[in-house]
């Protein structure tokens, strides 16, 4: 019995570790801590005003903030909501609403879509401050505005499609298409509408929500093999004919489609551009502004020729593509031409190509210790994604200098060729033996 008590106690510490080591806020806080699971529901989806701070545990400033932010959530209670995303762990959450350092304080008033960045003081005060403002605001706005409107109810946002207008419309643009071919005596489309509706506010700027009425545009709903209702078609994004169309196999609520939909647009982000560091622009838009910087040294350009260094480019642009929805930095070098940066990252001494792989959030880096091929820096790669391999302090626990250099011109390297003396019109036998 003692054994079994001891075993209890010794897993209710741990479970106790592990949250106290992953949330800067108690359950037993004012502050309701958010995630990619509930935050839709609890935020986006409320008729509440709400504050959400996106921190990281490891973040000095962030843990000064907690005294101050639960005091202010405390003040609050029933007022105003306030809440928490760890976005070190929920990274999606944070880069869907363009989080770039830590705290960063949201708030979500009128337009849940567009939340408003706080910039005021970090006091209780202030935060309680501008969480009142916004909640005046918004009761201002629905006094002048006559009835509540649910940002999620208007038929607005859902563009209304015909035989006439589809191919002008999807076909014919650039944009990710949700389209519902519905009837309207179904009582499954009738269901599915608020949900619909809700999710064409959501997805405002990302995707694209049509609805057509299959019973009047029956040649649109014959084209597309439409059997039963409501069906909904998928149409990605760029140049698209009929047979791009894709099943949308997804659940009906709002979250269900807002979160497939979401997941079809990570697809379409662009593959980052693996640039050559040549200054600090580059190390800043390329490295810093990201969560990680992957930065590769290839040879010298005497020591591996342009069809070479291009092999190897052509290596990380396919693992950059591979890797896109981490957000990543991709950035080269020639060998030696960025020596603080090799020292910094313990790059320097293990022959070239090499790679490293750093957090500017945390100064921390991973070496890579495989071969630097396609198998073996996705091998790497991978790793570090989910949190596996050593990592090291960044020396001088700072962003590593950056010299400004020429960006390589594509071409081969060519040996610099000395000047010959011409020694011919020269009589050795005038020149005394101290000249020689």
């Amino acid at each position: 019995m003692i054994s079994v008590m001891i075993k209890i106690a010794f897993y209710c510490y741990i479970a106790c570790f592990v949250s106290v080591t992953h949330a800067l806020y108690p359950s037993s806080s004012d502050v309701i801590d958010l995630t990619p699971n509930n935050f839709n529901k609890l935020v986006i989806n409320s008729d509440e005003v709400w504050i959400v701070e996106f921190y990281a545990p490891w973040c000095g400033h962030c843990k000064s903030l907690v005294p101050e932010y639960t005091k202010a959530a405390s003040a609050l209670k029933g007022v105003v909501k306030v809440g928490s995303v760890n976005a070190d762990e929920h990274k999606s959450l944070g880069g869907q609403y363009g989080v770039r350092g830590f705290p960063t304080i949201k708030i979500f008033g009128s337009n849940k879509n567009k939340p408003d960045d706080f910039n005021g003081q970090r006091t209780a005060q202030g935060i309680v401050e501008a969480a009142l403002k916004a909640a005046r605001e918004k009761v201002e706005g629905q006094m002048g505005g006559g009835k509540k409107k649910s940002s999620g109810s208007s038929k607005d946002d859902v563009i209304e499609l015909t035989d006439d207008n589809f191919d002008k419309l999807v076909l014919k643009s650039d944009d990710i298409w949700l389209v519902e071919f519905y009837a309207p005596w179904c009582g499954h489309c009738k269901n599915l509408a608020p949900h619909w509706a809700q999710a064409a506010n959501e997805l405002k700027g990302k995707v694209k929500l049509g609805a057509l009425d299959a019973t009047i545009h029956t040649s649109k709903a014959s084209q597309y093999g439409i059997q039963g209702f409501p069906t909904i078609k998928y149409f990605p994004a760029g140049p698209k004919t009929a047979s791009s169309a894709e099943e949308y196999d997804g659940g009906r609520t709002a979250g269900d489609i807002v979160t497939w939909a979401s997941n079809k647009a990570a697809e379409n982000i662009p593959a980052p551009e693996i640039k050559q560091l040549t200054g600090e622009d580059v190390m800043k838009s390329n490295c810093v502004d990201h969560p990680l910087c992957v930065v590769a040294i290839l040879p010298n350009i005497l020591d591996c020729q342009s069809e070479c260094r291009n092999s190897y480019l052509k290596t990380l642009a396919a693992l950059g593509d591979k890797y896109k929805k981490k957000m990543w930095g991709w950035i080269w070098s020639e060998a030696g031409a960025q020596p603080e940066m090799e020292d910094a990252l313990g790059l320097g001494g293990f022959g070239y190509p090499a790679m490293s792989v750093f957090s500017p959030k945390k100064l921390k880096y991973s070496i890579l210790r495989g071969s630097f091929g396609h198998d073996g820096i996705n091998e790497y790669l991978r790793d570090l994604s989910y949190g596996r391999g050593s990592t090291f302090p960044v020396k001088g626990a700072a962003i590593p200098s950056v010299q400004s250099i020429a960006p390589w011109d594509g071409k081969d390297g060519q040996l610099e060729v000395e000047e010959e003396i011409d020694l011919s019109d020269v009589d050795l036998d005038d020149l005394s033996k101290d000249e020689l």
